[in-house]
């Protein structure tokens, strides 16, 4: 009968080597996944320092501050130097003054108000008009094909061109402010959110209707939040087309009724020859179209790129 025994195998041999590495690889393997999931943990443990408040002002408040102070100090050295009359260009302490005189005569925050209110409400309503023909266009083809050039091309079309049609259709009124505003701001969010939806990668509306996420429950959990960095991106062009359609209807549309807005303080100005108001309205309307950008549309587009990890580090 043959015998059962078995000998040891010899070290160095191939036997040898076949019957201890299925025990160094059991061995190795608890360490690689412990190592693993540390990485992991270090990974989540790690928190998003914020700067100090020195460092914030000096990266973001300093520079824009330096260089308002370039400007106004070019602005007076043009002014000195007679380089043109000062009727054509008065100094900066001279358009000062006509900001005193609008502050003491108490219109100054009902002018900025009156203007900031039609954008803004304006502006609501370009979004609940634009943003459901932004998805029509972006998932259906047929309708992508007929209105898609139309959308572009009212983009591309100056806000001004649609003042006098408004005023024809509608009157000098607000309704004919609004429409511009529309007309202005609905094909920029539309194609911004066309845009956002063109860059969703198709896997994860797959797996949306996999999870049952169809229609417009799909557009609201899946496709919106997948979309929305093209989308916030066609939100803050579609406030600039607001903010512009609105002056130039408030520059060429005139009736008590309409009250003075900056658009109108603006055009007032230049009927009375007033060099100062008009700078004055030129640099309010410019305050007013930073600061909603800066107060509103920056914080958003901070917070949706980190939320994606896409913030890059210093911003």
């Amino acid at each position: 009968m043959a015998s059962t025994e078995t000998t040891p195998a010899e070290p160095g041999t191939a036997a040898a080597t076949a019957a201890t590495a299925p025990a160094a690889v059991h061995e190795h393997q608890p360490n690689d996944l412990a190592g693993v999931e540390a990485g992991l943990d270090a990974l989540d443990a790690v928190q998003v320092q914020r700067p100090p408040l020195g460092q914030l002002l000096r990266a973001k408040v300093l520079p824009p501050v330096l260089g308002v102070l370039l400007v106004l100090g070019l602005w007076q050295l043009v002014f000195s130097l007679h380089v043109t009359p000062e009727y054509k260009l008065p100094s900066p302490t001279d358009v000062w003054h006509s900001l005193q005189d609008l502050w003491y005569q108490g219109t100054l925050f009902s002018i900025i108000w009156t203007s900031v209110w039609r954008g803004i409400t304006g502006f609501v309503a370009a979004v609940v008009i634009g943003t459901p023909i932004g998805l029509l266009v972006a998932r259906v083809r047929p309708i992508r094909a007929a209105v898609g050039p139309v959308l572009s091309g009212l983009q591309s079309l100056p806000s001004v061109a649609w003042v006098p049609a408004a005023v024809i259709w509608l009157g000098i009124n607000g309704q004919a402010m609004y429409a511009v505003i529309l007309l202005g701001a609905v094909p920029s969010i539309a194609n911004g959110l066309i845009s956002g939806i063109d860059q969703v990668p198709p896997i994860f509306l797959r797996a949306g209707r996999t999870l049952g996420a169809t229609g417009l429950a799909g557009a609201r959990h899946v496709l919106l939040p997948a979309a929305l960095p093209g989308y916030l991106a066609g939100l803050k062009q579609g406030w600039a087309f607001s903010w512009r359609s609105l002056m130039a209807a408030e520059l060429i549309a005139s009736s008590p009724d309409l009250g003075v807005g900056l658009g109108r303080y603006l055009e007032n100005a230049r009927d009375a020859s007033d060099m100062s108001g008009v700078l004055l309205g030129i640099i309010l309307i410019l305050v007013v179209g930073v600061a909603i950008d800066l107060l509103v549309f920056t914080p958003l587009e901070r917070r949706v790129l980190r939320s994606r990890g896409l913030l890059q580090t210093g911003r």
